[in-house]
């Protein structure tokens, strides 16, 4: 890690945790101590975009994305299974706002959601690495003994520049519209050269 990384890291670290909302939703996840968990995209990413850009740290918010990698069972019924169990753990209403999935599933449902095919991924954190736009490749996860780790395998200089950048592991049509629906909430975004 380079010291501008390390310095972009814990400027990332004091945003997330100044948002409530978020550290409540990591708080629960912790708990729920599922393995390979993180929470990731837009839960983590606008958080930042909202902090740079001055709004509500909730501003544009649809979901918190919480992963998880459980390559043991790989049927929905065990995936619903934990999906129910995060529900209850979360009061209202984020029982309905936090979305639980299974990263050794997606390979199963991807292609025919969204037309594309898609490799089994081997943890969650790789599943950054499939993004769309580097800028929303982050994930945190809140360890037990209260330390915040991030991920960024394309690093943060994207997301504090307010740079949308194409995936450059991952040709994909879905950039054209990410970028479009991230223009359309954050004009202050910029499109990559």
């Amino acid at each position: 890690m380079t010291p501008e990384d390390a310095i972009l890291e814990r400027r990332l670290e004091a945003i997330l945790r100044d948002a409530p909302s978020l550290m409540g939703v990591m708080e629960i996840a912790r708990d729920l101590a599922l393995p390979d968990w993180m929470i990731f995209s837009g839960a983590i990413y606008q958080k930042a975009v909202n902090h740079l850009t001055g709004r509500d740290p909730d501003y544009g918010l649809k979901d918190y994305d919480l992963g998880y990698f459980d390559a043991g069972d790989l049927s929905y019924d065990a995936e619903d299974a934990v999906i129910r169990r995060a529900a209850a753990s979360y009061p209202p209403p984020l029982d309905t706002l936090v979305e639980v999935r299974n990263q050794a599933r997606v390979h199963l449902w991807f292609e025919d959601r969204f037309g594309e095919p898609y490799a089994p991924l081997a943890s969650s954190a790789e599943a950054l690495r499939r993004f769309t736009t580097t800028m929303f490749a982050v994930g945190a996860r809140l360890e037990p003994d209260g330390r915040l780790r991030i991920f960024a395998p394309f690093g943060l200089a994207d997301l504090f520049a307010l740079r949308l950048v194409p995936n450059p592991l991952r040709q994909t049509q879905g950039f054209a519209r990410t970028a479009a629906a991230a223009l359309d909430r954050w004009p202050e975004l910029t499109l990559a050269d």
